[in-house]
């Protein structure tokens, strides 16, 4: 029977198996010498066995269990009196021992790439004493090897790049691949390495699973990836050996291998005359099939007639040159430019400079479109000057403007009145002469900002603007005066020459040389014995006194006038008045008191004893205030709200006072109408010395002059109530006036309690008031008897 190199490779390695447990088992029986072994009853003997390791093939796959070992005891004579023991790593799980043979077998299929091998301990005893006959010994059981697991690439798939162009053999990354298996024994883990995707483009070595170039020039911009599959084979590669494989994707990155070229030889592009400044024109770019940095462009002009009209920028992100305008455009001056543009690649390499030139010409030629322009002002800016004493109607300047346009259009002048609110100015609309409207004033406007509009006359729609600046020059129009509202004080005690007040002056008008004034006192004032003036000749004056004992009971106040006159052409003066008062003061010169009534007090007394006399008119005041805050409260509670009418409700009275002639039980007055005369209610929080205006009796006089009077009552009388708010509040007066055709209803509108009136008439106005003539109709009591 002819076998296969499968089979025969297979027949090969169990004959070396075999081969190998035969001489295990007799190296298992050979013995050594030991240390003696000591037993109870017998004679010393020596050590009988000695334990090698055992090999047990990984893998087995056969129903009965894999015969491992013998082990055997010299003092075992076969009658069975030697029993075995096993122990250790998988002892009765995965190894097992006939105790009367000491055969050990494994029950378990075993894989060396979970465990390599097994450490057990065996013993022999004596089956009646239970008692060892030889000691315990520890041997090995090792897994065998064989070929059941496939190389595997535990990195994979890979990714890797390589640069375009490379030359052949130019490595592009490592694959590795790792086999379980025991690589001390045999060819099992022995890995080499294929290629099974990916020629002729690259190859793998062999033995180290590189993986390089095998083709030149390989071109991004034709393919720029590539798929590879390696196969790693254990075995050395041979029949019956297992593999695994694995992806590799090689990517070839850019080289700037192409130059840059424009698509087109000349470009063109219309752009209107009214385009303003840094406008974009046109945009243009050179095509380049490399990617990246290797695509990055340069773009400079290099010849035409528009070099310092346009320039060319790049676009960073899109590699585009951007034609902008440098400065404006004009139609009527040149109606084309052209332009010649380079376009080149800023990252150059060395090696490929043979392709050809790396940079590109081409030619953009831009048109200039005419436009409708507004007229335009000769100055930006016009600045004139016109004195605050012209005339209105002078002329101030003139402004011109003119159509760009080649139509050459005539133009219109006007004021934009939003910059001249008060119309001090006007424009002639032909000439552009600007005259004055108004009087100017320098004080109140130094400079004046307008706008002139400029519109064409055949296209109004057309405006141009220009900005005037007019200056208004001063003339000495404002006589001076005091810089300020001076408080001057003299002491009683001041000495003659003593300088009381230094003074100083203003003036609106503002000389190109600056101010000079010079102070005087007045003709009539000049030969006064109180008090002279002293030009200090820097724009301030003093006063000074020109005598002693000033005393305030005599006069507290002086007027003293005092004229200023400035250094104007013509000069201007004014007359400005210094009061000045008398006070007294402390040794230091200070004022303490200028009121004059503090002298009205005899002389003679001190000031321990005015202190005492003001301590008691306060206390008498303060006594008269509690007397009259509590005859108030006292009366209070009979005295009606002024907010009712008090004709239209009838009031009972339980008071059992004397009498009709007892005027401290009730005030009678309260109960007046209107048409007579009010007490006026005293405030509580106010001294008594303050005399409080009662009002005025009420005449029969028109209606529109009682309301206004009655509103005024009750205005001062909500000025001094104590209780009413501290703050703006509305009062409302419900006043019906003095027209009613009834009059007043009530007795209590005769000033005499005891008036003989007749109400009789009281029945014949209806229901309504029949209670009224029930109660002072003839025949009944009076109210108050």
């Amino acid at each position: 029977m002819k076998l296969g190199k499968v089979e025969f490779c297979h027949f090969l390695q169990i004959i070396g198996l075999f081969l190998c447990l035969s001489g295990m088992s007799q190296a298992e029986l050979s013995r050594s010498r030991s240390k003696p072994y000591f037993q109870a009853g017998r004679p010393r003997t020596k050590r009988s066995w000695v334990w090698n390791q055992f090999f047990v093939l990984e893998e087995y796959m056969g129903s009965d269990p894999l015969y491992v070992g013998k082990l055997h005891s010299d003092v075992d004579k076969g009658d069975g009196s030697i029993k075995y023991i096993l122990s250790g790593e998988g002892a009765s799980s995965i190894f097992i021992i006939d105790e009367n043979t000491g055969d050990i077998h494994a029950t378990k299929r075993l894989d060396r790439e979970e465990q390599a091998y097994y450490t057990l301990r065996a013993q022999a005893l004596d089956r009646l004493t239970n008692k060892p006959v030889e000691p315990e010994s520890e041997f090995v059981i090792k897994i065998q090897d064989i070929n059941d697991n496939e190389p595997k690439f535990l990195d994979g798939p890979y990714t890797a790049g390589v640069p375009e162009m490379s030359p052949v053999g130019t490595s592009v990354v490592q694959v590795t691949a790792t086999d379980a298996d025991d690589p001390t024994y045999g060819n099992s883990a022995r890995v080499v390495y294929s290629i099974l995707q990916g020629q002729p483009y690259f190859s793998v070595e062999p033995k180290t699973g590189v993986i390089k170039t095998a083709l030149p020039n390989m071109d991004r911009e034709a393919k720029d990836q590539y798929l590879l599959v390696i196969q790693a084979k254990d075995m050395v590669g041979q029949n019956g050996g297992l593999s695994g494989t694995t992806s590799v994707t090689v990517t070839l990155t850019d080289v700037n291998d192409n130059p840059p070229r424009f698509p087109r030889r000349s470009y063109q592009y219309n752009v209107p005359e009214s385009l303003p400044v840094a406008s974009v024109v046109a945009r243009i770019k050179a095509a380049d099939a490399d990617v990246g940095p290797n695509a990055e462009m340069e773009y400079k002009i290099v010849d035409g007639d528009g070099l310092g009209v346009f320039k060319i920028s790049v676009d960073k992100d899109t590699q585009e040159g951007i034609i902008t305008i440098q400065k404006e455009l004009d139609f009527e001056a040149k109606t084309s430019y052209t332009l010649r543009i380079e376009a080149s690649n800023k990252h150059v390499d060395p090696r490929f400079l043979s392709l050809g030139p790396f940079s590109d010409m081409t030619t953009v030629k831009i048109i200039v479109e005419d436009v409708d322009e507004p007229p335009v002002f000769s100055s930006h800016l016009y600045s004139m000057e016109v004195s605050e004493a012209t005339q209105v109607g002078n002329i101030i300047g003139t402004v011109t403007a003119h159509d760009p346009d080649s139509s050459n259009s005539p133009v219109r002048y006007s004021i934009d009145r939003n910059t001249d609110l008060e119309r001090y100015f006007n424009i002639d609309a032909n000439s552009g002469v600007i005259t004055t409207a108004k009087s100017l004033d320098r004080e109140t406007n130094a400079v004046h900002n307008i706008t002139v509009l400029a519109m064409e006359s055949q296209n109004p729609s057309q405006i141009g603007r220009g900005y005037v600046a007019i200056t208004i020059l001063d003339i000495n129009d404002n006589a001076p005066e005091f810089a300020m509202d001076y408080e001057t004080t003299v002491c009683e005690n001041a000495q003659p020459g003593q300088i009381i007040q230094k003074i100083s002056a203003v003036d609106k008008d503002e000389p190109s040389n600056g101010h000079q004034f010079y102070f005087s006192l007045t003709a009539d004032a000049a030969n006064n014995h109180n008090f002279s003036l002293k030009d200090n000749k820097d724009n301030t004056a003093s006063v000074l006194t020109r005598r002693n004992g000033f005393r305030r009971q005599e006069q507290s106040v002086y007027y003293l006038p005092i004229f200023i006159v400035d250094s104007g052409s013509p000069s201007l003066s004014s007359t400005n008045t210094l009061t000045i008062r008398v006070c007294d003061c402390d040794a230091d010169g200070i004022a303490q008191t200028c009121n004059a009534e503090a002298y009205i007090l005899p002389a003679g007394l001190s000031t321990g004893a005015l202190i005492a006399i003001l301590a008691c008119v306060l206390t008498l005041l303060v006594l008269v205030l509690m007397i009259v805050t509590m005859r108030r409260r006292k009366k209070e509670p009979l005295i009606f709200d002024e907010e009712r009418d008090i004709r239209e409700n009838i009031v009972r009275y339980d008071d059992e006072g004397g009498g009709e002639e007892d005027t401290e039980a009730f005030d009678m007055a309260a109960l007046r109408n209107l048409n007579v005369i009010r007490d006026t209610k005293t405030r509580r929080d106010v001294t008594p010395e303050i005399q409080f205006l009662s009002r005025p009796t009420f005449k029969s006089i028109p209606d529109n002059v009682i309301f206004r009077e009655f509103i005024w009552e009750r205005l001062k009388e909500a000025d001094i109530d104590p209780c009413a708010p501290p703050y703006d509040s509305l009062q409302t007066y419900a006043f019906e006036g003095n027209g009613s055709v009834a009059e007043s209803l009530s007795s209590l509108d005769s000033i005499s309690s005891n008036s003989d009136q007749n109400y009789d008439y009281l029945s014949d106005w209806g229901p309504r008031f029949k209670r009224l003539a029930d109660m002072y109709g003839t025949g009944q009591d009076g109210l108050y008897s």
